[in-house]
């Protein structure tokens, strides 16, 4: 069985992943810097190589990239909440300086959904389960 997780290719993979816990909740669990390459070169010794956290209860991997990174909309990540208020909250705090594509609110089919692009550039998908919505 394998698992899919989301990496995200980031200028500040630290301020990033920190954004997003202080916003959904979760932690890190390990840190690899380039200093930590056996007979890396001393230029970036400390970006991140590859950093592995929990948001919302979800893993999610970031790294630091060399590369300028441009903003795309083929992938959304999508948080499914079993309460309005989580997903209110949630949203809430992504939007901090974002662009809402989608604000916050009851979809005809039932749900709380809502889209937006965070300040870093990563697009969301917030929603609630079906039976969840009362809003």
């Amino acid at each position: 069985m394998a698992k899919l997780t989301p990496y995200l290719m980031c200028e500040d993979a630290r301020a990033q992943a920190n954004f997003y816990i202080e916003s959904l909740g979760g932690e890190v669990l390990s840190v690899m810097t380039h200093r930590d390459i056996p007979g890396a070169e001393e230029n970036a010794p400390d970006k991140v190589l590859h950093m592995a956290v929990t948001i919302a209860g979800v893993p999610l991997f970031l790294t630091d990239s060399f590369m300028s990174q441009q903003n795309g909309n083929a992938l959304y990540l999508a948080l499914e909440y079993q309460e309005d208020e989580e997903a209110h909250r949630a949203f809430n705090n992504l939007a901090v300086g974002a662009e809402i594509r989608h604000p916050l609110e009851k979809a005809f089919w039932g749900t709380l959904f809502g889209q937006l692009t965070d300040k870093y550039g990563v697009n969301w998908m917030i929603t609630t389960e079906q039976q969840a919505s009362q809003a």
